[in-house]
């Protein structure tokens, strides 16, 4: 599994949303440039930002981007699920029916229960955390997660 760079540049573009006072209008331009995010690749990623309620779209001149919510309302896998979709690890996990296993399968018993913890985890990490000088905290509930 690993996150596209659509998810990665929406992550970007939160985390520098979130890092200005709640309600600031920061410039397309100055996004793409402070995060090294293309422009192009910026305005498509911002409207589904949008579309999912986290950013605002200011269009025209002194347009740009600005928070919805606050970023202790924001979680990676809002941003991710907004951009990227359901995050699941196998198709079995998102549609059960998709294979007629799935009902006494184990591997789908443990699909589920590894995607819904690490979903768990994408939910506990919000932006505000991100942006604490001291960031370098680990949510994870275990540990023992760092060392599959």
């Amino acid at each position: 599994m690993r996150l596209s760079k659509a998810g990665e540049y929406a992550i970007r573009c939160m985390f520098y949303l979130s890092q200005q006072a709640f309600g600031t209008l920061s410039s397309r331009r100055v996004v793409a440039s402070e995060m090294d995010i293309p422009d192009q690749f910026l305005g498509k990623i911002a409207q589904q930002l949008s579309r999912a309620g986290l950013i605002e779209i200011v269009q025209g001149a002194k347009g740009g981007f600005r928070l919805n919510r606050s970023p202790e309302q924001i979680s990676l896998l809002d941003v991710i699920e907004a951009v990227v979709g359901p995050v699941f690890l196998n198709d079995c996990v998102l549609r059960p029916q998709s294979c007629h296993r799935s009902p006494y399968c184990t591997v789908h018993a443990a699909w589920q229960r590894v995607c819904g913890q690490l979903k768990n985890e994408l939910r506990a990490v919000r932006f505000s955390d991100l942006t604490q000088p001291d960031a370098s905290f680990i949510p994870l509930s275990d540990s023992n997660l760092l060392n599959p």
